[in-house]
């Protein structure tokens, strides 16, 4: 068996069953749930933890059927539910798409009890689902689609936790893909600055953190949402098992690699000028 043929059935999502976790933001944000829809029809179960608009836009855009439910996947038992509630309506899990996450950046000498719900719902979000999940997308060989980060390869400064958290993520996929291989393929997203709220606007970080007192776009290049979503869309349909956008990250994480101390040096003069400061928020 080829590599084109264990990823063939990835072109045609027609008549397939999609969990996304956080389904109202990120990949949401960017149009990604849009533009496969415009693609092939599929029925969907969206977890979220906002309002239903997401799911509304996908019977818009022809989804034949889509349930959502509010739930947090940093528990056990409600990531459980969620898959079990999918099973129960649908009848089959063909694609799982784990994009909850959370982004606040905080500086090192703040109460150490802020610091768990980054790793719980940036990594355990997507573990959970992904365990129980599991034996049911080996029924359909079927797709994980993980939304991860460049923080998790790059590391920049004053983003440990958050990079910690993805790059937990990454090591944890890459390892599962070879578990689960042939029966269901992997995806795993590595995406940069999106021109996005996340970026645009103040980082809210919903407790003690930081804001960012310029636009994070300052120290990457940057990408508009609806080229990235697109970008993204056709690489997962033609199959492919690691997805950057922007692409010019390859680069960096090159340059990493190749030269860790140019690496550390840029970080070193960014953060020191004032485009890199912190303004911690109370």
């Amino acid at each position: 068996m080829n590599i084109q043929s264990l990823f063939q059935r990835v072109e045609n999502i027609s008549g397939k069953v999609v969990l996304i976790t956080g389904a109202s933001t990120g990949l949401g944000e960017l149009n990604f749930f849009d533009l496969l829809l415009k693609k092939n029809g599929s029925s969907w179960l969206m977890n979220m933890r906002k309002e239903e608009h997401v799911a509304e836009r996908a019977r818009e855009l022809g989804s034949p059927d889509v349930l959502f439910v509010f739930a947090d996947v940093s528990k056990v038992d409600e990531s459980k539910k969620f898959v079990d509630d999918t099973i129960e309506h649908f009848g089959r899990l063909d694609h799982l798409v784990c994009n909850a996450g959370i982004g606040p950046i905080y500086s090192i000498d703040i109460e150490v009890t802020k610091y768990t719900p980054v790793m719980d719902i940036n990594f355990w979000g997507s573990v959970y689902p992904t365990h129980f999940a599991i034996p049911h997308l080996m029924k359909t060989n079927g797709k994980i689609i993980v939304n991860a980060s460049t923080g998790g390869v790059l590391n920049p400064p004053k983003g440990g936790f958050y990079n910690a958290s993805k790059a937990a993520l990454i090591s944890f996929y890459e390892s599962l893909r070879f578990e689960v291989s042939p029966k269901i393929t992997i995806t795993i997203l590595t995406l940069g600055f999106v021109q996005t709220n996340m970026i645009t606007a103040r980082y809210s970080t919903g407790g003690v953190g930081v804001h960012i007192k310029k636009d994070m776009g300052s120290l990457y290049p940057t990408m508009g949402a609806e080229p990235c979503a697109k970008a993204i869309v056709d690489r997962v349909c033609e199959g492919a098992t690691s997805i950057t956008e922007p692409r010019f990250y390859k680069a960096l994480f090159l340059i990493k690699w190749l030269f860790p101390q140019l690496h550390r040096l840029y970080f070193k003069i960014y953060f020191s000028s004032n485009y890199g400061q912190l303004e911690v928020e109370e």
